[in-house]
């Protein structure tokens, strides 16, 4: 049975055009891939606490948990242990001040686990996640692409491609809907090509 885990970020709900965007990309897998098991978790409506001294004290073996943050390491192992698991992962990414939402930064900082999915060795890092396929909706509400003059200013499939990347991940795919606070028509311009993109994705 093939796993994937969704994930959605934005804090927009219904409005939201990344979670519009990774509907659609879980719908296309879906379509392509009889018996898909899903596991949905929503990020902006239950976020993870962001890490602490404590947290990390108890990542690296520390004797005595600080009894406060059981409930939550235990949820940090729930989120590690779904990424673990997952074949494919679809990620709902909009920009917020030019990077990733918080929620999602916190995520992140649950699944990169020295040991877990990723090492350090004698040549350095190498990453233990590379049999993984992950596709990311990105929304970002002006235009970004490497072609524009706020291409400096992104920070959101710069940072995931480095993240996915550091922990071995080649499989990578990005769909961008690009200028949707540029205007009803831009948004509904972008939304659309994003939306056709998703639908188009190969097995």
């Amino acid at each position: 049975m093939t796993h994937l885990l969704h994930i959605d970020s934005s804090v927009l709900g219904p409005n939201s055009v990344s979670r519009e965007v990774s509907a659609a990309i879980v719908a296309r897998v879906r379509q392509m891939t009889p018996g898909l098991d899903v596991t949905y978790r929503d990020i902006a409506v239950a976020p993870l606490a962001h890490l602490s001294g404590a947290h990390v004290a108890t990542m690296r073996g520390g004797a005595d948990m600080d009894p406060s943050i059981a409930a939550d390491v235990a949820t940090g192992q729930a989120v590690l242990d779904e990424f673990l698991r997952a074949d494919i992962v679809v990620i709902g990414a909009p920009m917020y001040n030019f990077s990733v939402p918080s929620q999602l930064k916190a995520w992140i900082d649950r699944i990169a686990v020295a040991g877990k999915t990723f090492t350090y060795g004698p040549n350095g890092p190498e990453g233990l996640a590379g049999n993984k396929r992950v596709i990311v909706a990105i929304s970002r509400g002006g235009r970004y692409g490497a072609e524009t003059p706020m291409a400096a200013l992104e920070h959101v499939e710069t940072y995931l491609r480095s993240v996915f990347g550091f922990i071995g991940v080649k499989d990578l795919t990005f769909i961008a809907a690009d200028g949707v606070q540029m205007g009803p028509e831009h948004r509904a311009q972008a939304l659309a090509h994003a939306l056709d993109t998703a639908g188009r994705l190969a097995a």
